[in-house]
């Protein structure tokens, strides 16, 4: 049995695309030229012009060779190809770290056992060298595979059981995340005598039978995998003897867990007496103290090296309409507090006047005012707007402490007038100059995803997450996906 949380699968593989097998074997010779490469280079760095990279006496032309073949032994056996981690999530990569760090303390015990005089320089070059080109050389394959994945090749076809509520998110999750190597081919449940379609995300699939149909319905279908969405009628003891079921026709059973938008590293698993429990951590919003040293660098190191950028923009500003070169509007920080925000000024300068003429073209989301022909956008502001270089003046906002370099988006008055549901978690932390909402679509989001995606943020920061988000921008700016 697995379960399925934000997209990752763990458990049995079985039917899957038999074409993935060909992208593995790439991925495996790729891995052993990979390691051949990085050796290479560390023997040609550390030891120019001689033939063993070990010291004078000892079996240098054997240790290289086995350390690359027991390094890629252990990246089969620790099953850093396995399908179900491929092209989602940071499982792959974590198991190519620690097949890297098994094979250093396996060599380093060998070495000592055997006093073997291995040169430091050469390992401190081989090993990290090594496990960045392989974490480059998967990085690579699996764009390859999410485009091909996104195109409709290389997925596994599912079934969707449960309460029509539950399979309707958690099938519209599986649909919008083609990346996990899933494509749902019908749903089962006992909801819907009166229909034989059910909206899944974007798409419409079509009801195939009731729970008690699933191990037919699966046989006869050729399905990979069963997802069962929220809780069977019958309780465990039916979930479990339907898993057996579904294991003698070659099926594999997927638990979709109930908890929405946790990451996985606050999830631990504590098996209670054969009772699998899920303990989710606390957040603590205290402790970032590392978050504003980054953001305080962040900002000082922005300001200085765009100031010549900054000049430029505001020149042409103060030449396209002759009117003031930033824009100043209240918006609502951390804990509720109010701050100024700082930008460069888009739009001409009686903007907030002319807004109620234009109040039945919005096209924004929610409580969000949004035109992609916005009239009052100037051209200089259209250019600053695609490149979001209008947002540049709020590394102020970060270097005084209003705002973040990554967070949340900052929200207006009238936005968080009208905020429930929780919305207002959002506030727990500091807004940002960037953030999941700004990566993942901007305006083209509608206002529930992107408060789902504020919150999300909220509820599992992280440094790395940070890093990630600002690795995003780049190509999200370069795309203007959103920017009007």
């Amino acid at each position: 049995m697995s379960v399925l949380t934000a997209g990752a699968v763990t458990g049995p593989t079985c039917r899957g695309p038999a074409p993935l097998r060909l992208i593995r074997f790439g991925m495996a010779v790729t891995d052993v030229l990979v390691l051949v490469v990085a050796f290479a280079v560390a023997h040609a760095v550390r030891f120019p012009g001689t033939s063993f990279p070990l010291r004078s006496g000892a079996p240098g032309w054997v240790v290289a060779p086995l350390t690359v073949a027991l390094w890629a032994t252990l990246l089969t056996t620790m099953r850093t190809r396995d399908p179900r981690v491929l092209g989602l999530g940071g499982d792959e990569y974590r198991r190519l770290c620690t097949a890297g760090l098994t094979t250093g303390g396996v060599l380093a015990v060998v070495a000592f056992l055997f006093d073997l005089q291995i040169a430091r320089g050469y390992v401190a070059v081989a090993f990290p060298l090594a496990i960045v080109l392989l974490v480059l050389a998967r990085t690579v394959w699996r764009a390859a595979l999410v485009r091909c994945r996104a195109a409709g090749r290389h997925l596994v076809d599912v079934l969707v059981v449960g309460e029509l509520e539950d399979v309707a998110y958690v099938g519209g999750r599986v649909v919008s995340t083609p990346a996990a190597g899933y494509r749902v081919r019908g749903v089962l449940t006992d909801c819907a005598s009166a229909t034989r379609s059910v909206t899944v995300g974007p798409t419409t699939s079509e009801v195939l039978g009731g729970v008690d149909d699933v191990v037919a319905v699966a046989s006869r279908t050729g399905v990979g995998a069963v997802v069962f969405a929220g809780e069977v009628h019958g309780g465990h003891e039916r979930l479990r003897r339907l898993g057996w079921e579904l294991e003698g026709q070659g099926v594999e059973l997927v638990v979709s867990s109930p908890l929405v938008d946790v990451a996985a590293a606050r999830v631990h698993h504590r098996a209670v007496d054969g009772l699998p429990l899920l303990h989710v951590e606390t957040p603590d919003y205290r402790r970032r103290t590392g978050k504003r040293l980054f953001d305080v660098v962040g900002a000082v190191s922005g300001l200085l090296v765009l100031a010549p950028v900054a000049a430029v923009i505001a020149l042409a500003i103060l030449v396209d309409d002759g009117g003031p070169v930033l824009f100043r509007q209240q918006r609502v920080g951390r804990g509720g507090r109010p701050f100024t925000i700082v930008k460069f000024r888009t739009m001409c300068v009686d903007a907030e006047r002319r807004m109620a003429d234009l109040a039945a073209l919005n096209e924004g989301a929610g409580p969000l005012f949004k035109m992609r022909a916005d009239p009052r956008v100037t051209r200089v502001g259209a250019v600053l707007r695609r490149t979001s270089l209008d947002e540049l003046p709020q590394l102020w906002n970060v270097l005084t402490g209003s705002m973040s370099m990554v967070g949340p988006r900052p929200a207006l008055p009238s936005e968080v007038a009208t905020y429930a549901d929780f919305a207002e978690r959002r506030l727990l932390v500091a807004p940002g100059i960037t953030g999941l909402w700004q990566v993942s679509g901007r305006s083209d989001l509608d206002w529930a995803e992107g408060v789902r995606l504020d919150l999300h943020y909220v509820e599992n920061w992280s440094f790395l997450h940070d890093v990630v988000i600002l690795a995003r921008t780049v190509p999200s700016v370069l795309r203007s996906r959103g920017a009007y």
